[in-house]
């Protein structure tokens, strides 16, 4: 596993997979509210690594701001743009919640683990 910090208080794990990239964000400050390098240092990532289908491993996150939703936003359109693949998982079941009201989780392809992303097929989602 690489880490990489982010500028303004992020940090990826970053593993790579067969034809994936595996990347779980942590927020260290809230100043990282106001970045706008989360998706582009994601999009950079996979760049990097020859590749276009991405798992966040989002499980160190209870809930969603608008601003990290705008970001997933634009990486996910990056992505898709290139005839790649996002899936989310870990997500809290309020987290989980919010995109449902937001009518994003067929876009994000929420998943339960890493496996079941892989996979490519969803099962209900568990509340964490």
């Amino acid at each position: 596993m690489v880490q990489i910090s982010l500028a303004r208080g992020w940090k990826l794990d970053v593993e790579r997979g067969p034809d994936w990239l595996f990347v779980r964000p942590h927020r260290l400050s809230r100043t990282a509210l106001d970045s706008p390098s989360f998706a582009e240092q994601v999009w950079s990532t996979l760049q990097q690594n020859f590749t276009h289908r991405l798992v966040l491993e989002m499980a160190d996150f209870e809930r969603l701001d608008s601003h990290l939703i705008g970001e997933l936003l634009w990486l996910y359109e990056r992505i898709h743009g290139h005839d790649g693949m996002m899936r989310i998982c870990g997500l809290s079941s309020s987290a989980q919640d919010l995109l449902q009201r937001c009518r994003l989780e067929e876009r994000f392809q929420l998943c339960r683990d890493r496996e079941e992303a892989v996979m490519g097929h969803s099962r209900p989602t568990q509340p964490r």
